[in-house]
């Protein structure tokens, strides 16, 4: 039978140990938390696709569909890439193969007026 005092001084070492336990476990998920770094176009990225979808309107009104919106950040030009459904890639229920999407310019963005605005 274990006496009282016995009990006590197990209890702490238990405890004592769980703590280094936890304390260990902490500090090694601390150390290899991955890093975090900013979207920039030294990662290769040259194009922002905006997220979902949205109506796309051609700037001469020839047509009118659904799709996402795609800039070139190397010259500002701005791209429909027609979905025809409210999904972030284009269906065609009727066909097997899977639909390509052929972009056209909605517009573009003067990017080289942001750095004269400084």
């Amino acid at each position: 039978m274990i006496t009282g005092m016995k009990l006590d001084s197990v209890f702490k070492m238990l405890l004592i140990l769980l703590t280094v336990l936890v304390t260990a476990d902490l500090l090694q998920s601390l150390r290899t938390v991955p890093r975090v770094y900013a979207q920039s176009l030294s990662s290769g990225s040259t194009v922002y696709i905006e997220p979902g979808t949205t109506m796309l309107r051609a700037p001469d009104g020839s047509r009118q569909v659904l799709g996402k919106v795609l800039i070139d950040l190397t010259n500002g030009n701005v791209w429909g890439l027609p979905t025809t459904v409210d999904q972030p890639y284009p269906v065609d229920m009727t066909a097997s193969a899977p639909p390509t999407s052929k972009p056209f310019l909605l517009g573009k963005f003067d990017l080289s007026r942001i750095k004269d605005a400084r």
